[in-house]
């Protein structure tokens, strides 16, 4: 039984897999997908997306907790250049989205070792599934009273507007 094991060891040591998914971490995030085994896709999608809402959190807080995750970050990927990337282009892309940043599509067997492959990759970097689809709009439940007042107040304008030209058109039929 594997009650309370949440973590897939992949058949490594700690040191060993904990460096093996900064490295693979830091390849998703320079190269936007990589090819792997479905196994390391996942224990990828667990270790990376945590790291992805912590980049894009630092636009919505102070100095100090944007230092802050850039170095709790910087201690998981340990390369500058992937913490770099991380906070500038992936996190300005994901700004809006809830969660969910990787996707996982399965490849099939591989040819050596039968092993299941797959693709991992940040969703929002796919340009071939996001070109159909429109930007999707937030919806907000307050966002109906903007618009009642705005509604009225059109109205009376165009109120205002069209008694205004019915006088010009009946002054020119009374000249002529």
């Amino acid at each position: 039984m594997r009650h309370g094991k949440k973590v897939n060891h992949l058949g490594r040591k700690t040191a060993h897999r904990k460096a093996m998914l900064a490295n693979m971490a830091c390849s998703l995030i320079e190269h936007k997908r990589i090819n792997t085994t479905v196994a390391k896709a996942k224990a990828l999608k667990q270790f990376v997306e945590p790291l992805i809402t912590k980049s894009k959190a630092e636009n919505n807080q102070t100095v100090e907790k944007g230092t802050h995750n850039r170095r709790i970050v910087f201690k998981n990927l340990r390369d500058k250049n992937a913490v770099t990337e991380l906070f500038g282009g992936v996190a300005e892309k994901v700004a809006d989205r809830p969660g969910g940043y990787t996707r996982i599509i399965k490849l099939g067997n591989r040819l050596g070792d039968n092993a299941d492959m797959a693709i991992i990759e940040l969703v929002d970097f796919n340009e071939l599934y996001n070109a159909g689809k429109p930007k999707a709009k937030k919806t907000t439940r307050r966002g109906k009273s903007k618009k009642v007042e705005a509604a009225p107040a059109a109205e009376t304008e165009t109120e205002t507007k069209a008694p205004a030209a019915d006088a010009e058109n009946k002054a020119d039929e009374s000249e002529k």
